[in-house]
């Protein structure tokens, strides 16, 4: 009897030993993401992306000798709920954590992963202060990106109109509920009157609401060249019916949330030939590879363009380890700091230490083609 206890108890120390190394060859990286609600079009595919390369990378050793496991909750693209999941990946270990996507859930989590000292690489949230404090102009030493950010995203989009539009005049419609969508109206609209044109009126309404005729007529009344709406695929598709109800023809110009397939249904003729600021194109050649492994694995197209942002995220994480050697907090935002031509899935990127925002990130302006349900290749603008 005792010789069998005595063999038991080897047996579970082994286990036990062994549990512990698997322990210790694997480092838990968050990824806070809405997989439910109006965003998780996008969100879904960007777990799907984040976990295709997590598969490539660790059948190719992991990254400093660990296997990367990934620890994903739903933010449901509720500021309140991004909280609630940070606190949720601290107690959890991670060391890292990539998202959230939307602009307003990024401004509500950095604080709460600074505090904790884990670094926080968001996918697409483009607002200048999840990077830089609005009161003191001070880089956030915790929050990096890979996307570009609104003052760009604005400027593009004005620099559009103009040019190549000849847009004079413009008339915006924009959330008022929405960070985003006030930040970058501000930003169109500085770019645009900085060229010569005018912003003749910038329509407001509220989060949810589903009926903008009132704001629209006002609108028409001023026949401006074009709309600007900067809001997403939901509100721009129902917006264009009703413009296109009221008799309002000239050109509707949105931003980068415009890009998901449901635009298509939603907005139908009325969206047809509209034009939207995007942070990569399926023509793009540096994604190609990427586009064809997401296809192969999944059986469908990626919705750009969160799983390139969110791969480029974890791939920046992965790099930071290596040039810190460690996955401490602190000399993970040192080697985030460092990063320097990084071929990523997006690209080549470069981080600015000044600001945690990659360098020279371009933007593309897409055509919605409801004919073909695609989005067409306008124009290219090399970035900030």
């Amino acid at each position: 009897m005792k010789k069998f206890f005595a063999v038991g108890v080897v047996i579970l120390s082994a286990v036990i030993m062994s549990i512990r190394a698997f322990a210790a060859d694997t480092v838990k990286i968050g990824h806070s993401v809405s997989l439910t609600g109006g965003a998780s079009i996008w969100g879904q595919s960007e777990a799907r992306a984040v976990d295709l390369l997590v598969k490539k990378i660790n059948t190719g050793g992991g990254v400093l000798g660990s296997r990367i496991e990934i620890v994903r909750y739903d933010n449901r693209a509720d500021a309140q709920e991004s909280v609630n999941v940070a606190r949720r990946l601290i107690g959890d270990g991670v060391v890292a954590v990539i998202g959230p996507a939307q602009s307003g859930n990024a401004l509500a989590t950095g604080p709460v992963l600074e505090r904790a000292k884990i670094p926080m690489v968001v996918t697409t949230a483009t607002n200048t202060y999840v990077t830089v404090d609005q009161r003191t102009g001070r880089v956030k030493r915790y929050a990096f990106r890979p996307c570009f950010i609104d003052p760009f995203q604005g400027t593009v989009a004005a620099r559009f109109a103009y040019d190549r539009l000849n847009a004079r005049t413009v008339a915006a419609l924009y959330d008022v509920g929405s960070d985003f969508s006030q930040w970058v109206t501000a930003y169109f609209e500085e770019a645009f009157t900085a060229k010569g044109g005018k912003v003749l009126t910038k329509e407001a309404f509220r989060s949810e609401e589903l009926d903008y005729r009132a704001q629209l007529a006002k609108i028409k009344e001023l026949n401006p060249d074009a709309v600007w709406l900067p809001v997403d695929q939901k509100v721009a598709s129902i917006a264009a019916r009703q413009a296109r109800d009221l008799g309002i023809t000239v050109p509707l110009l949105g931003t980068d949330n415009w890009g998901s397939p449901d635009i298509f249904d939603l907005g139908g003729d009325a969206i047809d030939g509209s034009y939207f600021v995007n942070l990569t194109d399926t023509s793009d050649p540096d994604i190609q590879d990427f586009l064809a492994e997401y296809r192969a694995e999944y059986g469908e197209e990626a919705v750009l363009p969160n799983p390139v942002m969110a791969q480029d995220a974890l791939l920046m994480i992965a790099e930071a380890a290596k040039k810190a050697g460690s996955f401490d907090g602190p000399a993970l935002v040192k080697g985030l700091e460092r990063i320097a031509d990084l071929k990523v899935t997006s690209g080549i990127l470069t981080i600015d230490p000044t600001n945690h925002n990659p360098l020279n990130k371009p933007a593309v302006i897409q055509r919605v083609d409801v004919g073909k349900k695609e989005f067409a290749f306008v124009e290219k603008y090399q970035g900030q």
